[in-house]
């Protein structure tokens, strides 16, 4: 079984206390797990994706205009990527099976070419680690479930501002998706 990473939105705005949309604490205790699954699969030759939000400034249309604050502004230090993350993308990033994907949805799937990147690697399986567990994971797990890729999500490599919804989003990733919880 061929397997691919990926690593979303592990942001200065979603991570760092004066993050635009920080996931605060819970985010940076992640940092450490995060870095180490991301090291093991570019040691191991695994392709590692590194799928980050972007949003346009005064984008008045954008659905979660209604709902966030401006986050992850394009060209603003608040999309690269936190901590010891950055470092470790920009050591690798000339590699080829290291690849860097804007998404504008909760969903890395949603609007790019990621199942296309996937499929032709004949990658069967997707690891997940990042922020947020109950929105761009969640819905990035459920759209690789639904395309039939076999879904494993790292607990101590995933976050969210939400508590509550951390809990119920790895409780659903197991029992209503068939995901591998490590």
């Amino acid at each position: 079984m061929k397997r691919a990473l990926l690593n979303i939105d592990y942001t200065v705005d979603f991570v760092a206390d004066n993050g635009a949309l920080t996931c605060g604490k819970p985010g940076q205790d992640i940092e450490g797990s995060i870095v180490q699954v991301t090291e093991d699969f570019i040691d191991k030759g695994d392709y590692v994706v590194f799928a980050v939000d972007i949003h346009q400034e005064n984008d008045n249309y954008h659905p979660e205009t209604k709902l966030f604050p401006p986050h992850n502004i394009e060209g603003t230090k608040g999309r690269d990527l936190y901590g010891r993350l950055k470092e470790l993308y920009e050591n690798y990033k000339t590699q080829e099976q290291v690849y860097w994907m804007n998404k504008t949805r909760y969903s890395a799937f949603a609007g790019t070419d990621l199942e296309l990147k996937l499929r032709e690697r004949q990658i069967t399986e997707v690891h997940l680690v990042g922020v947020c567990t109950d929105i761009c994971i969640l819905h990035t797990a459920v759209d690789a479930f639904n395309k039939g890729f076999k879904v494993v999500i790292y607990k101590d490599a995933v976050a969210s501002f939400n508590q509550q919804g951390h809990e119920w989003a790895l409780g659903h990733f197991q029992n209503s998706i068939g995901a591998e919880i490590k």
